[in-house]
């Protein structure tokens, strides 16, 4: 299928195409860039009229805090409320093949059958525990035919901050009696989340504390809107409805276009600079020169059209 069908096909909601805009933009051979690129542009805001529609929602949290049970759980009560989802699962790479090393979509619960539900494991990369730009790519687009597009990945290295920049909303899970409030108060983790899950409410008091304890953390950051929800996603079920409603209120309180202007600018400089290294900055008058420039352009550009004026930029500097 050529680029301007699958475009097409994404404008018009079709969420039929993912597997195979996922399978383009997984893609690293060099023949393949130029149409992904082609591709991202066809679905930008600057192409759209408007920023795709879907809510862009991180999960994030450390392994065995119960997030695949979690997703279980959130998809059906999205699918109930009558909305498709996509769910990109990043996970580790394997050495060998360089493809997802943990296969998380094996333990997420859904109907195979249903249409309006697509999930892909997607491998990291590189990037330990970080978005690879795969991941990235793969958000943007499908986030013009789903209405949520969920990214996962494990709480390691990168991803917390990575996600939060890709991210309408960023969910942080936390299990009760794993120490897990302590660590991310202590590093810095608790500045990141925009709704805070305590999983395995049903666990009781160590639930209660684990809860009190995130407040707690919240109230010395004077982070006093981060919603803190407990949930049950074993049966009988409890508090996935809570949750929905406060993923929604998030997104309802946010200026998610100016979220998603600043995410797409900040990640076109940050491909630049690990494409060209400190020559590149150097030849566009450094960092904070970048930015002002890239504060400049179009507001609806994609990130790769960006990354393209920056070094077409550099290369006249350098001319």
């Amino acid at each position: 299928m050529d680029v301007e069908a699958l475009a097409a096909r994404l404008r018009d909601r079709d969420v039929t195409v993912a597997p195979a805009v996922l399978n383009l933009v997984e893609s690293r051979a060099p023949r393949d860039q130029a149409a992904i690129a082609a591709l991202l542009a066809a679905v930008a805001p600057a192409a759209l009229g408007h920023e795709a529609p879907a809510h862009v929602v991180g999960v994030t949290g450390p392994p065995g805090a119960g997030k695949s049970t979690l997703l279980s759980a959130l998809l059906r009560g999205w699918r109930e409320r009558g909305r498709s989802v996509a769910v990109l699962a990043v996970d580790p790479s394997s050495k060998r093949s360089g493809g997802a090393l943990l296969g998380d979509r094996a333990r997420i619960a859904f109907d195979p059958a249903d249409r309006d539900v697509f999930i892909r494991s997607m491998a990291a990369g590189e990037r330990l525990g970080g978005l690879a730009p795969a991941t990235r790519a793969a958000a943007h687009a499908l986030a013009a035919a789903f209405d949520v597009v969920v990214i996962e990945t494990v709480g390691v290295g990168q991803s917390e901050t990575e996600i939060a920049e890709v991210a309408d909303t960023v969910a942080v899970v936390v299990q009760p009696g794993s120490g897990d409030a302590l660590q991310f108060i202590k590093s810095g983790i608790m500045e990141i989340p925009d709704v805070l899950i305590v999983t395995k409410a049903d666990l009781g008091q160590v639930a209660v504390r684990a809860r009190r304890d995130l407040h707690a953390a919240l109230r010395s950051l004077g982070a006093r809107d981060t919603a803190v929800v407990a949930v049950s996603s074993l049966p009988p079920v409890d508090g996935i409805d809570r949750l929905l409603d406060a993923l929604d209120a998030h997104r309802a309180g946010s200026d998610v276009a100016a979220r998603r202007l600043a995410a797409r600018r900040q990640h076109a400089l940050a491909d630049f600079a690990e494409e060209h290294g400190a020559r590149g900055l150097r030849a566009v008058g450094g960092r904070r020169a970048a930015e002002k420039w890239l504060a400049a352009q179009q507001a609806g550009l994609d990130v790769p059209s960006l990354t393209r004026l920056l070094e077409a930029r550099a290369a006249s500097a350098d001319g």
